[in-house]
């Protein structure tokens, strides 16, 4: 497990500092507007829910003709609310100050190993509630930090590498990537720095922007212009050489950062739509935790 995170550090101040200012807010407010105060300093806790509606937005204006079926209103909403709840849970919670909490497992035995690999902003934290489930299921796991949190994405392959090696040392088989966002990119560009050889039995993305993503083209960071619909990195990507590694791409048609939504498929792919289902909440999908677990118990030992 990665002694330090960059990311954590960063969420943690960005969470106190919401935390200072809505009740700084609540304090002023309260002795003359007591109301106002309470719905400003609830506002203010809930901004990201703005940033996210946004997105919804933005998702349901782009969908143009794009395969994967159109979001309902109705869809849209239910999806901000989740996304929302799931924004205190991960970004509030576990991949600032618990994103240690549960610790790698890693140990011979039956099972496959699997290596979770996590997407852009985020850390091993988020990844928390599988660990738990492969530890209960009897699964060696290591979750990887991605950093530096704006680098190249081709600079992550040696972080989840040494993973790689670290479970197939342990367990005598090759392991199996679980990968959210920009995690299945990093898987991919990984591959095409490992070559030809197959050293993994599977590559699983949640929510990956396997085409990029038009969100993307308001970005600046490296790893975030590498994302970029039609971008020169993905372009190459495409058309590199690696192993034939079998993959599964989960995929929502609510997916409020990867979008259109078949931008999160590949071509050969066992593709698996999510209805109703937004960016992180989709990794925590019920369909997608059991299947995955389910896919990974099908691979030959």
């Amino acid at each position: 497990m990665a002694p330090n995170s960059s990311l954590a550090r960063l969420l943690q101040g960005v969470v106190l500092a919401i935390a200072l200012a809505a009740v700084a807010w609540l304090l002023a407010w309260w002795p003359d507007r007591p109301v106002l105060a309470i719905l400003g300093a609830v506002a203010i806790g809930s901004i990201h829910s703005f940033f996210l509606a946004t997105e919804f937005v933005l998702l349901a204006a782009t969908h143009g003709n794009d395969p994967a079926p159109r979001a309902s209103i109705g869809q849209l909403v239910a999806a901000w609310w989740r996304e929302t709840l799931q924004g205190f849970r991960v970004f509030g919670w576990r991949q600032p100050f618990a994103w240690r909490a549960v610790p790698d497992a890693v140990h011979a035995g039956d099972k496959r190993g699997i290596v979770f690999v996590h997407g852009f902003m985020c850390n091993r934290g988020f990844w928390a509630p599988w660990m738990r489930e492969a530890a209960r299921r009897g699964h060696p796991c290591i979750a990887v930090n991605l950093e530096p949190v704006h680098g190249s994405i081709d600079g992550y392959a040696d972080v989840i590498d040494a993973a790689v090696r670290q479970l197939t040392d342990a367990t005598g088989r090759a392991p199996v990537l679980v990968c959210h966002s920009m995690g299945g990119l990093a898987a991919r560009a990984w591959l095409r720095k490992a070559g030809t050889e197959p050293r993994v039995a599977h590559v699983v993305t949640i929510g990956s922007p396997h085409h990029g993503t038009l969100l993307a083209r308001f970005a600046r960071r490296t790893n975030t212009r590498q994302m970029r619909a039609g971008s020169a990195w993905l372009q190459h990507l495409a058309n590199a050489a690696t192993a034939p590694v079998p993959f599964t791409c989960w995929y929502a048609n609510c997916d409020n950062i990867v979008f259109p939504p078949s931008t999160a498929t590949l071509a050969g792919a066992d593709n698996r739509l999510v209805r109703g289902a937004a960016h992180v909440d989709l990794a925590f999908q019920p369909e997608v935790i059991e299947g995955t677990f389910a896919l990974i118990a099908r691979r030959p030992t």
